[in-house]
């Protein structure tokens, strides 16, 4: 289990992700726009620089649901991959069986 405080870390990550997405988007496609001048560009870039840090999307880290592991997450179930291997072998994940040939 991950300690708790990693856990809220990342929530409060997803949060500020979420309310400066809009504002993200449109300065980053301000500052890839080629038709704009190359002042505007820059200005555009200085505006995103002045973001907070953690409303980068790509600071977001995959966990796992249930145990909060950090790594060998799998998108599909939201799981580690330690977890998806129990719960398929109990029959809770629908349609996933163990592999055999």
């Amino acid at each position: 289990m991950a300690k708790k405080a990693l856990i809220e870390r990342e929530l409060k990550r997803d949060k500020l992700v979420a309310k400066y997405a809009k504002k993200h988007a449109e300065l980053k496609a301000a500052s890839n726009d080629q038709k704009k001048s190359e002042a505007e560009r820059m200005a555009a870039r200085l505006e995103l620089q002045k973001l907070p840090r953690n409303a980068n999307p790509t600071r977001q880290r995959n966990r796992c649901s249930i145990t909060g592991r950090p790594r060998g997450t799998f998108r599909q179930f939201g799981l580690a991959r330690s977890k998806i291997r129990e719960l398929a072998f109990a029959g809770d994940i629908p349609g996933v069986t163990k592999a055999s040939w």
